[in-house]
């Protein structure tokens, strides 16, 4: 065998070797990617499904719960193209098919929640954070049309509002039930205060108008509480002196 084919052959092993390292790299990356993308898209699902499904009631509405359904159904179908023969996807394609055929007429399950606590409006914020997110990205990877997504935008911005609205008036309103006016006062006035810096206070008149009336309810009661105070220890006071010329009379007495 001469040095030429020698060498041919060696050049071609060697070269048969880096194609099949370059096509092994490249199964490898697109089972990395699949599996990232599949992970990508569990996760947007179930960001979908918690904000659905744990947002207060008094937020939901058929339009909101109609649009996380269809993002939660692209991001289904998306996963079942990437993995043809999952029972759990075609399932729950099927299932958001036949919700998303209903139209504003798909049910809204999510139970009213009392905003009471500090901790409890935090949560709800955050709830409103994942929202906003979701719709941000999918407006950003076409999923959402530019318009909608400002739409829900909007809508977001709204029930944040709202939020805070249904905060401070509880807060205010409990503080009042458990005779605590100067707590109520508080939070009542940081409802105004917040309802006032909106970008659209129209939208809230008749929120800032029940808020101030709830307000100078609160404002009358720390008066009249005060009042009462005032003449209390107006009382006490002459109580203690009467008590000191008592005193100073049982002690003249004694040392006389």
């Amino acid at each position: 065998m001469s040095p030429l084919v020698i060498t041919l052959l060696i050049v071609g092993g060697i070269f048969i070797l880096i194609a099949i390292a370059y096509i092994n790299n490249m199964v490898e990356n697109n089972k990395l990617e699949k599996a990232r993308l599949k992970a990508d898209l569990a996760d947007r699902v179930r960001r979908c499904a918690d904000v659905s499904d744990a947002l207060p009631g008094q937020l939901v509405s058929p339009q909101l719960k109609l649009m996380l359904s269809r993002l939660q159904l692209h991001f289904n179908e998306r996963l079942l193209l990437l993995d043809k023969n999952n029972a759990q996807f075609k399932a729950k394609v099927g299932e958001l098919q036949r919700l998303i055929a209903l139209g504003e007429s798909i049910p809204v399950s999510n139970p009213p929640q009392k905003i009471m606590t500090e901790a409890k409006a935090k949560e709800v914020r955050f709830q409103l954070e994942n929202l906003h997110n979701l719709i941000t990205r999918s407006a950003r990877d076409g999923v959402l049309a530019a318009k909608e997504a400002q739409h829900w935008v909007k809508e977001v911005q709204h029930m944040l509002v709202q939020l805070h609205i249904e905060f401070f008036s509880n807060l205010g309103l409990q503080a009042v039930q458990q005779n605590q006016p100067g707590q109520a006062r508080l939070a009542l006035e940081r409802g105004v205060q917040y309802l006032r810096k909106q970008a659209d206070p129209a939208r809230y008149q008749a929120d800032l108008q029940r808020m101030d009336s709830h307000l100078a309810r609160a404002n009358a009661m720390v008066l009249d509480k005060s009042q009462p105070a005032s003449a209390g220890e107006s009382e006490l006071t002459q109580g203690l002196s009467s008590l000191e010329t008592e005193e100073d009379w049982k002690k003249k007495t004694l040392y006389d």
